[in-house]
Parts: C-alpha cells; sequence; structure tokens
C-alpha cells in the first residue's frame, strides 16, 4: 500500500529541491557570468542593422553563450551560444566547468522530480530522504568543482576579448563577476541546506507519531 507521509521538514525539504535545481539551471544557461566594460563599437563590430553607429555597448559572458548589450538602445540585446559544439568552448577548463555543473544539476534536478513522489519511501532498502541526500551532497560537490575550476579559464581568448589584455586566470581585467556566478555559489551553498534538511525529513517521517498514524490510511499529514 502506498503511503504518502507529509511533515514540515518534507515539505521544505521538496521546496528547497525544487527551487535549487532551477536556481542551479537557470544559473548554467546564463551568458551573465562576467560583465565587460563598455567600449565603442568598432569598425568591425558595426552591422547593417546598427546602422554603423558608434553607440557603446558592453559584452556578457557565460560558459558556453555571449551577449552584446547597446548601452543606448535598451532593447537592443544580441545573446547566443559562441560554441557550437563542446569542442569549441574556449577553454579546457570551462569545459570541465560545463561538465561537473552539468552533472551536478542533472542529480538535482531528478532529486527534485523523486521529492515529488511521495509515495516512494525507500530504495533498495534504505530511506529515500538518506539517499536523496547523499545525491544531492554529491552534486553539490561537483558545483563546487565546477566554480573552483571556472575562474581558472579566465585567460583564455574569449575572456580576453570581453575583459581585455590583462585578464587572465583568476585576474578579472576590465571586467566584474555577473549575477549568474553568485547565483550559482548561493545555489551550491542551498544544495548542502537541502541535503541536510533530507536527515531531518527522515527523521520526521520516521518518527513514533507517524508510526502510530499510519495504519488504514493512505495519507498521513503532520504540520
Amino acid at each position: 500500500m502506498c503511503h504518502v507521509i507529509v511533515t514540515c521538514w518534507s515539505m521544505l525539504w521538496t521546496l528547497l529541491s525544487i527551487v535549487v535545481a532551477f536556481t542551479e539551471l537557470i544559473a548554467f544557461m546564463s551568458a551573465d557570468w562576467l560583465i565587460g566594460k563598455a567600449k565603442p563599437l568598432s569598425s568591425e563590430d558595426m552591422t547593417t542593422e546598427q546602422g554603423g553607429s558608434q553607440e557603446p555597448y558592453h559584452l556578457t559572458l557565460g560558459i558556453y553563450g555571449h551577449c552584446t548589450h547597446m548601452q543606448l538602445s535598451r532593447q537592443d540585446t544580441l545573446c547566443g551560444p559562441y560554441a557550437e559544439n563542446f569542442n569549441e568552448i574556449s577553454s579546457g577548463f570551462w569545459q570541465a566547468t560545463a561538465v561537473f555543473p552539468a552533472l551536478g544539476i542533472m542529480i538535482l534536478c531528478t532529486m527534485a522530480f523523486v521529492s515529488l513522489t511521495k509515495c516512494v519511501q525507500s530504495v533498495m532498502k534504505k530511506s529515500i530522504f538518506n539517499v536523496c541526500g547523499l545525491l544531492q551532497g554529491t552534486a553539490g560537490l561537483f558545483l563546487i568543482l565546477g566554480l573552483t575550476l571556472y575562474p581558472t579559464g579566465w585567460g583564455c581568448h574569449k575572456a580576453i576579448n570581453c575583459c581585455g589584455p590583462y585578464a587572465s586566470a583568476y585576474k578579472l581585467g576590465d571586467c566584474s563577476l555577473g549575477w549568474a556566478f553568485y547565483t550559482a555559489i548561493g545555489g551550491t551553498i542551498l544544495t548542502f541546506i537541502c541535503a541536510a534538511f533530507s536527515a531531518q525529513a527522515e527523521i520526521t517521517t520516521s518518527s513514533d507519531k507517524v508510526q502510530e498514524e499510519i495504519e488504514g490510511k493512505n495519507l498521513i499529514c503532520l504540520l
């Protein structure tokens, strides 16, 4: 028989699992990891749409994508991937940054889905909360690896084009860190908090009070 057990801690863990997965996914897909300084449009960058204007612009750069933001025409923002495939990502370190967080995000998205399937209480005789907490902790380690390796690639040609000639490993040059980088850090911290919450969810859903309520009921709600 399927028993759906809902407690404050299990609800909090479920909500945080979903929030963490979406937070990391949005940060990973964003092109706002590095923010370049405003500079005048060069003759090489002019397009027919811009009519040859010298309007200032600034670049933003992500792990595999970039954007060109015109300073005066706020609606004129051109975004897209600069890498058509994995091998075109401009730094080996950024390739690793793409792989490790991608693995972590896949785990987090899977755990977010599992957290909604309340009927599953155990996996191979192990509590679903303990298994998910362990996997979320593993995902957090993957995210830390990606964030640690990312600044090592700041000396690649794409970063130098965005941040100037003084950009190098762990040196931003003329760039500043964008919201996506800080969001990824925040999501990583929340991942470990989420893993800790899973332990509390396990304690509350296996308590004596729950066992007393479980007979003859499909839904046990202790909030």
